[in-house]
């Protein structure tokens, strides 16, 4: 079974606030939700199991390799969608994925093959000959969400994916990320609860870079009394701010 192990991570930044302190985690097969508020440390963390990042101290693993030391062991496998994806504006969709996919060492026959699913999923059909300068927000987003799965990877991190969609893009994106959960790690990071209410069955809170709480929906709800997730949510950030101070 694939496994993701974090063990007491930490990253220091310089004249700036603790970004991780000495998080935890262990993650296996499913979508887990990663529910924070802004700065809370989680594009940090996201940034760091992507291995564009070090931390200061601690360890991270996949299936028992440390990805800190030997990055190249889960990146064959990774697909990443960051916060601030970046595109080319001159270049259109198809060109766009095609390149990704030659950097990344997909066969060319299979790359084509994977392009055209993937256009399919992401309803980016009728636009892939457009430049990409002219992308709406939502666009950009779901092309984002393509050159993430290029590589069908087992571990898909993707950090505040549903930014700039409009409703009838978020549920599909939603049931998509519902539907590649099965055999592989996901990592919905977002500060919107009701994306990882609908998506993820495992929800971690997190705040000031520690792990504040972490179950199913109503493991939470009853941990903190609330009768909603987010009423849990807040309840256990408005807790660890009461006991920061």
């Amino acid at each position: 079974m694939l496994s993701l192990v974090v063990t007491d991570l930490r990253k220091d930044y310089p004249r700036k606030p603790r970004a991780l302190d000495g998080l935890s985690i262990t993650l296996n097969p499913g979508v887990l939700g990663l529910l924070g508020p802004n700065g809370a440390g989680k594009s940090t963390l996201m940034r760091i199991l992507a291995t564009v990042a070090k931390p200061t101290s601690g360890v991270a693993t996949w299936n028992g390799v440390d990805i800190v030391k030997n990055p190249n062991a889960i990146r064959d496998v990774l697909g990443y969608l960051p916060q601030d994806f970046g595109v080319y504006p001159n270049l259109n969709a198809v060109e766009f994925l095609s390149y990704l996919a030659a950097v990344r060492g997909l066969p060319a026959a299979l790359a084509r093959k994977r392009i055209d699913e993937l256009l399919v999923l992401v309803n980016l059909v009728e636009s892939q000959r457009r430049p990409l300068g002219g992308f709406s927000g939502g666009m950009r987003q779901r092309l984002g969400i393509a050159q993430a799965l290029l590589n069908d990877p087992r571990l898909l991190i993707v950090d505040e994916p549903t930014v700039g969609l409009d409703p009838e893009e978020r549920v599909r994106f939603r049931q998509l990320l519902t539907e590649l959960s099965g055999e592989r790690i996901v990592i919905l990071s977002t500060h919107i609860v009701s994306d990882v209410e609908a998506i993820a069955s495992d929800i971690a809170i997190v705040a000031a870079g520690r792990l504040l709480a972490r179950g199913t929906a109503d493991e939470l709800m009853r941990a903190s009394g609330s009768s909603s997730v987010e009423g849990a949510y807040l309840h256990f950030v408005k807790s660890s701010r009461g006991a920061a101070a």
